[in-house]
């Protein structure tokens, strides 16, 4: 097991995030990586150590060429999706470097361009498997994915209209009090049910956005951490799940499509950081989708299993509630910059200051990291 307590988030930083957006992808990544080692109260050429996203499609050379940063002594690459890559698998990468000595400050940029041609559809549309013999049946994209996972949930659960509603309410509550959030427009029931059916039962409000946007963040030893501006963050508690089975397979093939390997990367990472549910003061969700930011509430011991619809629907999320989730709307209002934006959040309330919504006294977090075939749970601690 990986030592706690050991490194700190140092600096973060981001783009605006747009429904389609000007800049491309290295741009975005090149914005987000300054603003973040400014937030560190460093310069580019302190940093010396990359984690670069295998999806971003830049290597470490050309994001330390475009900051203008120093001698690089370290760089690898994710060999992860979605929010395992970014906000687990990265930090974990990141605490080697540093403990082993090989560098100092390690940034990890990523950034999306969901507007291209093809947008987040074209991750699958590579697959042959699913080219070959789920396309042509027409199961195909994430919402269908999705929607299946929902449909035999529901059927084991129990699951209503208005609890499955109660999810994508509850970050939009948090995003209307975020100014940087990309939709801010309120959201009641009736609201929900205005919103265009997907793919039966997902509407399009329980769909992440589509968004271009780039977030980025610097890694430091706790040591180093002590000395740059802003409250130590430290990561306490990290661990990471996987299930072997490919992504053009997984949706269709796994026994059940709803069980991610969340439970195992959370009982990691509790095991790490020495404390249990109970002890977090919010958390933050990878919620590409309605349903799996449930089942990652369960995952995460928020609730117990099958429990998640209830315990959404009963407020326990929201602004004020006991448990606040998703507290800058998410990926779901938010903005879709997959598990970077969640991460940043997440260290913004740890640090404080962050205005009306701000969770009082947060001094722990959990962040839950979705990839598919892989999970990653993050702990948090403001030290």
């Amino acid at each position: 097991m990986m030592k706690s307590g050991k490194i700190a988030i140092t600096g973060v930083g981001e783009t605006p995030f747009l429904r389609k957006g000007e800049e491309h992808v290295m741009q975005m990544m090149t914005r987000a990586s300054l603003a973040a080692i400014a937030d560190a109260g460093l310069r580019p050429a302190d940093i010396d150590g990359y984690i670069i996203n295998k999806y971003a499609g830049h290597p470490s050379e050309e994001v330390a060429h475009a900051i203008g940063a120093g001698q690089k002594r370290f760089s690898a690459v994710t060999d992860s999706a979605g929010g395992t890559a970014t906000s687990g698998d990265a930090l974990r990468l990141a605490q080697l470097a540093i403990e082993a000595g090989l560098c100092k400050h390690v940034l990890v940029p990523y950034a999306i361009r969901s507007t291209k041609p093809g947008g987040v559809y074209a991750f699958h549309a590579r697959e042959p498997q699913k080219a070959g013999l789920e396309m042509p049946a027409g199961f195909f994209g994430q919402p269908t994915y999705f929607a299946s996972m929902a449909n035999r949930y529901a059927h084991e659960y129990g699951m209503t209209e208005e609890e499955q509603a109660a999810l994508p309410m509850t970050y939009r509550a948090w995003a209307a009090i975020t100014p940087s959030a990309q939709r801010r427009d309120p959201m009641d029931l009736a609201a929900y049910r205005a919103s265009p059916m997907i793919s039966t039962p997902l509407r399009v409000a329980d769909c992440c956005l589509t968004t271009d946007g780039g977030g980025a963040y610097v890694v430091s030893s706790v040591e180093y951490a002590r000395d740059l501006p802003h409250p130590v963050v430290a990561v306490q508690g990290l661990g990471l799940g996987y299930n072997n089975y490919p992504h053009g397979v997984l949706f269709s093939q796994k026994p059940c499509t709803f069980e991610f390997p969340g439970r195992e990367s959370a009982a990691q990472a509790y095991a790490m950081a020495g404390v249990d549910p109970k002890d977090l003061d919010l958390a933050q969700v990878y919620d590409g989708f309605t349903i799996s930011a449930l089942v990652q509430t369960e995952m995460l011991g928020l609730c117990d299993v099958g429990e998640a619809p209830r315990f959404y629907a009963a407020g326990h999320a929201m602004p004020g509630g006991k448990m606040p989730i998703n507290t800058s709307g998410g990926h779901m209002s938010g903005g879709y910059v997959p598990g970077m934006n969640l991460l940043i959040e997440a260290v913004r309330q740890l640090r404080g200051g962050e205005g009306a919504r701000q969770v009082a006294d947060a001094r722990l977090c959990a962040i839950a990291g979705l990839g598919g075939n892989n999970h990653s749970t993050t702990i948090l601690a403001r030290m």
